[in-house]
């Protein structure tokens, strides 16, 4: 376990090196590997335990009764997932969350930190209303998105806002384009479609998950 690394992530954010190692102790950190395409938790699962991502990337996605799958978000190293659930563990997951990549895990018991009173755990709980207000946003931004009824509306809305938020008019996206249909609520070849028309009329210029936004301020 790398302790630079994790002395680095939001979770852990103001914690002492030397309190590192027995705040770990006492949330029961457990290592974890999951394949791509592995199942880490399972919808209608419960668990006491939040998991942050060491390496790799998590998807968290809601399959219907009809096997249609809708992306909510995708969990980069350094993010934590399920720590809603953890801190709820009577309550049953209403999402998956699956290894998008071959993926290194923490998990830590959310329920021995609530039990804890002690400045460092103070620090950790404080540090997830943080990290819990962030995904709040996160999720008011999806909803944003999928607000437009037309397709090229919610890609537009999805790709205008990374370019804010990633500083450049140039910028790489977590999904593919199966995935980024998912988290839109679109059909993949509509998807493609508009793509390809946006491409036409000289809006954008994409390679694989890169896109490259082209206005009146930097067309070639």
């Amino acid at each position: 376990m790398d302790n630079q690394f994790l002395l680095r992530v939001p979770l852990f954010h103001a914690v002492e090196p030397k309190n590192l190692p027995s705040l770990l102790a006492a949330m029961q950190a457990l290592e974890r590997n999951c394949a791509k395409g592995e199942i880490v938790l399972q919808a209608g699962a419960h668990t006491n335990r939040l998991y942050l991502v060491l390496s790799g990337g998590v998807t968290v996605e809601n399959h219907d009764a009809w096997g249609n799958r809708a992306i909510l978000g995708h969990v980069a190293p350094g993010e934590v997932f399920a720590e809603t659930y953890a801190c709820l563990p009577e309550q049953p997951m209403m999402v998956s969350a699956t290894a998008s990549q071959d993926t290194a895990l923490l998990s830590l018991n959310t329920t021995a930190l609530l039990e804890q009173s002690c400045p460092q755990s103070e620090l950790i709980l404080t540090n997830l209303l943080r990290i819990t207000a962030g995904k709040n946003l996160a999720l008011s931004r999806r909803i944003f998105y999928t607000s437009s009824k037309t397709i090229r509306g919610r890609l537009l809305s999805y790709l205008s806002d990374q370019a804010v938020l990633q500083g450049s008019f140039t910028f790489s996206i977590p999904f593919d384009r199966q995935q980024l249909a998912d988290y839109l609520g679109v059909d993949r070849s509509a998807l493609s479609n508009e793509l390809s028309k946006l491409r036409r009329e000289g809006l954008l210029i994409t390679r694989k998950n890169c896109f490259s936004l082209l206005t009146q301020a930097n067309l070639p």
